[in-house]
């Protein structure tokens, strides 16, 4: 190995171990309201939606390791600045309707879960039956 390239290597260990130390918010503040719907319906959206929309983040290891730890606090910082399930009764009745109506919307259109949280949680993927039963709730029915 030439003095160079282990220098280089070096360097980089050094970088590495120091953004570590970088402190990052990972907080799960109180829950004060969560959204009231079926238990079929709310265990879709645990699964699939609370990471991110939530005060009941589940910070992954990965969450811990800089520098992805920072794009993981600042999405779940994002998502709950969106929509956050646990602040559900601090909305109005009207800013209530168009988030469900925004939730289906993104849903029906494969945007959320976003695709690269879906390879390292399978479980938020949504199956037919899921996207069946979150649009008979976020969707009203035709009027005849």
């Amino acid at each position: 190995m030439t003095p160079l390239v282990k220098r280089a290597l070096l360097s980089t260990a050094a970088v590495v171990i120091a953004i570590q130390l970088v402190p990052i918010r990972r907080t799960n503040p109180a829950v004060t309201s969560d959204i009231l719907v079926s238990g079929e319906v709310h265990a879709i959206l645990k699964r699939a939606c609370y990471d991110c929309h939530s005060n009941e983040t589940r910070w992954p290891w990965y969450g811990y390791v800089a520098p992805v730890s920072w794009l993981v606090a600042r999405d779940v910082s994002m998502g709950r600045r969106h929509m956050n399930f646990s602040e559900w009764g601090q909305y109005s009745a009207d800013k209530q309707e168009s988030k469900i109506k925004s939730i289906w919307d993104q849903v029906s259109q494969d945007q959320m879960p976003l695709w690269f949280y879906r390879p390292l949680h399978p479980d938020a993927k949504l199956t037919d039956a899921d996207r069946a039963l979150l649009k008979a709730w976020a969707v009203p029915p035709e009027l005849p």
